[in-house]
C-alpha cells in the first residue's frame, strides 16, 4: 500500500466557469480541473469572483493509496495581481466583477456601426485600465463598411484623432479584408496573456479565430432588431494561440461601471489631462468651474476633445449610475 500525499504547484487559471475552474502551468498547457476551499470562497472580497482568468494560484492535488493523482485540484491561494480589470457588475449594484488578470495587453474592440461602442463605455474602459496599470491598445474593427461611407470615414478620422492625441495606440482592423491581421497576430504571439474585450458584437470571437484559424469561440450575428451583438462567450477563457501567445476572451459588455475610483482621481486617469493638471492655478482642482485651470483652457482651444471632457464629467456625476 502507498501513502496518500499531496501534490501542490503553482498555476494560472485560464477558465473559469462559475464554480469550476481550469489550471495550466504556464507556458505549459495541461490543463486541470480545479475547484475553491471554502474558506478562499468567504474571504470577504467585494468581486463577484474571488478567483480571476488569469490569477496565478496556488493549489494542492491528492493523491490515493497508490499514489496515483486526483483529477481535481484545490486552489488553496491566490497570488498577488500585477494588475486586473474590473467593473461594476450592474447599473445599481455594488458588487463588482474581475474580468481578467495579469494581462500584458489589453485589446479594446471598438465599432464605429454593427453596433456602434457608445464614448462613455470606451472612456470607462480606458480610465480602469490606466487605474489598475493594464497596457491597452484600441482596435477599430470592421473598418471594410468605410468604404464608400463618407459619414464613417469622417468619423473614423474624428475617432483616431481623439484617442491618438490622447495618447492610446490604434489599430485599423478588419476580418472581412485581412487589414492589420497579420500584425495582431504578431503582436499576439510573443508569448504574453492579451486580453479581448468590448461590447456584444463588436468582432472578438471572429478576430481571436482570425489571429489563430485552430482556435474556435463562438461567434454570432447581430441582431437587426437592436443592432447590437447577441451575447455569445459565456465563461472567462484562455486560449492558447500556436504561436506561443495566450488570448483571454470575454462574454460581450452591456455597461461598464467605475470600481474603487473616487472623483477626484478621474481626470488623473485622463493622459491628456494629466499631462497640463500641474499648470492649474488652484489645487486641487476639478477641471469643472475653477479659474486659471489648464484643463478647461485645453478644452477650449481643442487640445483636449470636447468628447473626452464630457465623458470626464460624465463619470464626475453619474457615477454609480451608468449603465
Amino acid at each position: 500500500m502507498g501513502e496518500n500525499r499531496i501534490y501542490t504547484g503553482t498555476a494560472t487559471v485560464v477558465k473559469n466557469t462559475g464554480s469550476h475552474y481550469l489550471l495550466s502551468e504556464l507556458p505549459q498547457w495541461k490543463p486541470l480541473n480545479a475547484v475553491v476551499r471554502g474558506k478562499l470562497r468567504l474571504s470577504g472580497s467585494t468581486a463577484t469572483n474571488p478567483v480571476a482568468v488569469g490569477d496565478r494560484v496556488e493549489y494542492s492535488v491528492p493523491t490515493d493509496a497508490q499514489g496515483e493523482p486526483s483529477d481535481e485540484a484545490t486552489i488553496t491561494k491566490v497570488l498577488p495581481r500585477k494588475n486586473y480589470i474590473i467593473r461594476k457588475s450592474t447599473n445599481l449594484s455594488r458588487q463588482c466583477h474581475i474580468l481578467a488578470s495579469n494581462i500584458d495587453t489589453a485589446y479594446l474592440i471598438v465599432t464605429l456601426d454593427c453596433p456602434e461602442t457608445k464614448w462613455p463605455f470606451i472612456d470607462r474602459f480606458l480610465v480602469t485600465c490606466e487605474a489598475y496599470k493594464v497596457p491597452v491598445t484600441i482596435l477599430l474593427n470592421k473598418t471594410d463598411l468605410y468604404r464608400g461611407n463618407e459619414e464613417l470615414t469622417a468619423r473614423s478620422g474624428l475617432f483616431h484623432s481623439i484617442y491618438s492625441d490622447a495618447g492610446y495606440p490604434i489599430m485599423d482592423i478588419s476580418v472581412l479584408t485581412g487589414e492589420g491581421i497579420d500584425t495582431l497576430r504578431d503582436e499576439c504571439n510573443r508569448g504574453g496573456i492579451t486580453l479581448f474585450s468590448g461590447v456584444s458584437g463588436v468582432g472578438k470571437s471572429s478576430l481571436i479565430k482570425a489571429i489563430d484559424p485552430a482556435l474556435d469561440p463562438k461567434t454570432s450575428e447581430i441582431s437587426d432588431k437592436y443592432r447590437q451583438g447577441r451575447h455569445t462567450t459565456t465563461f472567462y477563457e484562455i486560449y492558447p494561440t500556436s504561436g506561443g501567445g495566450f488570448i483571454i476572451d470575454t462574454p460581450g459588455i452591456r455597461g461598464f461601471g467605475l470600481v474603487d475610483i473616487g472623483p477626484e482621481e478621474i481626470s488623473t486617469y485622463f493622459p491628456e489631462m494629466l499631462r497640463v493638471a500641474d499648470n492649474c492655478r488652484y489645487k486641487p482642482c476639478t477641471h469643472t468651474h475653477e479659474p486659471g485651470c489648464a484643463v478647461l483652457e485645453a478644452v477650449e482651444n481643442g487640445t483636449i476633445s470636447p468628447e473626452r471632457y464630457m465623458s470626464y464629467l460624465g463619470m464626475l456625476e453619474e457615477e454609480g449610475k451608468y449603465r
